[in-house]
């Protein structure tokens, strides 16, 4: 069994920083999914978060087909909903209650718009899990996004983030990080790119972008512009190093999950790579190891004069060969920014 997983695609954004709607980027992933029996769409795939349905529907649309296509009636999509396209399981969501597993399987018609989303990945087999899925007995995957929670006090950036509610306790069910914390600065960033003028978006998307750089290992300062060291430096003074894995990793705890491996998306960071200091991508004690799933989007500012190797360039994906360790991979690596924005 060859699965393939891949996240934060966000089709539709108003920034248009999605690279699936260029020829070249889609051909590449439609070659990859070629000698894969399975794909998984680990969240935030259709950017809803922006309030843009209307918008983000016509993009997303012939990209899904596209993937369904070239899939077949033999092999199977797992669609994981993330924070930007929550939307799709909201309320079916908010009707479990304490009821809702850390794997539950949603009905394809449970909203309106997921028997939307998943009818254009037709003739794929769909398949609907939330808030994360067991690929097999030793991977479990989810987006990512509980993680926000345990970012204060671990970090500032709990506080950028407005979540100044609650905690979930020591042991949780998801419920209770779908209920926990206050006012989410994703929505006000989504508002905000929703309605500014198209520069200052711009700027407010790249600042998230370099806060959410910040919370993994190994960020290569020598990417960004000298011009930008102000900003950057305000920025990642708002976090602590190394904040996203061991948050994830509380997630993990809280919630049960006795896994080897546990892979996300949500931080567009692609790892762990051959450069990277792998013992900083694992919980306590060595377990579970974390691997993340990169992105689909092309940040200007995060990539200002970055090589294609750099592990924010778009393309990333995780792939889980039988028992084999899951392996990040870069299926854009070789492509330049012309290609992608």
């Amino acid at each position: 069994m060859r699965t393939l997983v891949i996240s934060d695609l966000h089709l539709g954004a108003r920034l248009q920083n999605s690279v699936l709607t260029h020829p070249a980027p889609q051909r590449r992933l439609l070659d990859a999914l070629s000698d894969v029996d399975r794909l998984v769409l680990l969240g935030d795939v259709v950017e809803l978060l922006e309030g843009r349905a209307g918008h983000a529907i016509p993009v997303a649309r012939p990209v899904l087909n596209a993937i369904g296509d070239r899939l077949g009636s033999e092999r199977e999509v797992i669609l994981v909903p993330g924070n930007h396209d929550r939307q799709l399981v909201a309320a079916w969501v908010r009707s479990q209650g304490a009821a809702l597993a850390p794997d539950a399987a949603v009905p394809l018609d449970a909203t309106p718009a997921l028997a939307q989303v998943t009818s254009w990945l037709a003739p794929a087999r769909v398949r609907v899990q939330y808030p994360g899925v067991w690929l097999s007995d030793r991977v479990y995957a989810l987006h990512g996004h509980y993680l926000d929670r345990h970012l204060l006090p671990v970090s500032a950036f709990g506080i950028a983030r407005g979540l100044l509610g609650r905690l979930p306790r020591e042991s949780a069910i998801p419920i209770d990080y779908e209920r926990a914390g206050g006012p989410s600065a994703t929505r006000l960033e989504a508002w905000l790119t929703r309605w500014l003028p198209r520069p200052l978006a711009t700027l407010v998307e790249d600042a998230a972008e370099l806060m959410r750089a910040a919370t993994m290992p190994r960020v290569p300062k020598h990417v960004f512009d000298r011009r930008m060291a102000p900003l950057l430096a305000a920025v990642l003074g708002m976090q602590m190093r190394r904040a996203a894995i061991p948050a994830l990793a509380r997630v993990v705890h809280s919630l049960g999950i006795e896994a080897d491996w546990v892979l996300f998306g949500h931080v567009h960071r692609l790892g762990p790579l051959d450069s990277d200091i792998t013992t900083q991508w694992q919980g306590v004690g060595g377990r579970p190891r974390i691997a993340n799933t990169g992105s689909w989007t092309y940040e200007p500012l995060l990539l200002h004069r970055a090589a294609p190797q750099h592990p924010y360039w778009p393309g990333g994906a995780l792939l889980l060969e039988d028992d084999q360790d899951p392996r990040a991979i870069a299926l854009l690596g070789d492509l330049e920014p012309s290609d992608l924005h």
